[in-house]
C-alpha cells in the first residue's frame, strides 16, 4: 500500500514529462490553422492612405496575395519590416502585399512606414481587431498566402525571415501562380 503512494505520482509525473518533452520539440510558429484550404474570411475595410476607398476580398480575386498582419506597436514586426520591404521592393514584384494595420492608429502606423519604408501595394485599417480575428490571428505578425480564388493556402504566425521566405512562402506563391 505505501509502496502505491508513490508509484501513482511517479506514473503521472512520467506522463506530464513525456507531454512536455513532445510539446518542446514542436516549432510554435507552426500552430495549425483551420481556415487553411478554405476560403479567406469576408472583408470590407478602407484603406490606410486613403480611407474612403474600401478593399474587399472580392476585389483581390483572380491573384496570389499576401496579406500581412502587422501593427506599428508590434516589436516583432520591426524586426519582421527589412524583409517585407525587401520582398516589397523586389525588381520581379512576385506577389502583391496587403497589409492590414491590426489595432493601430493611422498617425502610429503613418510614422512606421515612413520611418521603416513601406513595403504593401496597400494597407487595411483593422482598428478594432474584428477582421483580424476572422483570420484567426493570434497575435502580430502574421502572413497568410492567399490564392487568385480567395482560399487561404498557407498561414506564417510570426515574423517572416529569409529562410521562411525563400524556401516555404517564395516557392509557394510561384506554384500558386502557375496554376491556371
Amino acid at each position: 500500500m505505501k509502496m502505491m503512494k508513490f508509484i501513482i505520482p511517479l506514473v503521472l509525473f512520467l506522463a506530464l514529462a513525456i507531454f512536455l518533452l513532445i510539446g518542446l520539440g514542436k516549432d510554435p510558429r507552426e500552430v495549425p490553422s483551420p481556415l487553411i484550404g478554405k476560403p479567406a474570411p469576408e472583408f470590407s475595410l478602407p484603406r490606410l492612405d486613403d480611407p474612403n476607398k474600401m478593399v474587399t476580398k472580392e476585389s483581390m480575386l483572380g491573384k496570389v496575395w499576401l496579406l500581412n498582419v502587422w501593427s506599428s506597436w508590434c516589436g516583432s514586426c520591426r524586426y519582421e519590416h527589412p524583409i517585407m520591404v525587401k520582398i516589397g521592393k523586389d525588381g520581379e514584384k512576385v506577389v502583391p502585399i496587403i497589409g492590414l494595420d491590426y489595432k493601430d492608429t493611422d498617425a502610429a502606423a503613418f510614422k512606421f512606414l515612413r520611418q521603416g519604408g513601406d513595403p504593401y501595394d496597400f494597407s487595411i485599417k483593422d482598428p478594432t481587431g474584428e477582421t483580424g480575428i476572422e483570420f484567426g490571428v493570434y497575435g502580430v505578425p502574421e502572413t497568410f498566402v492567399i490564392d487568385k480564388k480567395g482560399t487561404i493556402r498557407y498561414k506564417q504566425i510570426g515574423p517572416i525571415t529569409q529562410e521562411a521566405w525563400d524556401k516555404t512562402l517564395h516557392p509557394l506563391i510561384k506554384e500558386l501562380k502557375a496554376e491556371a
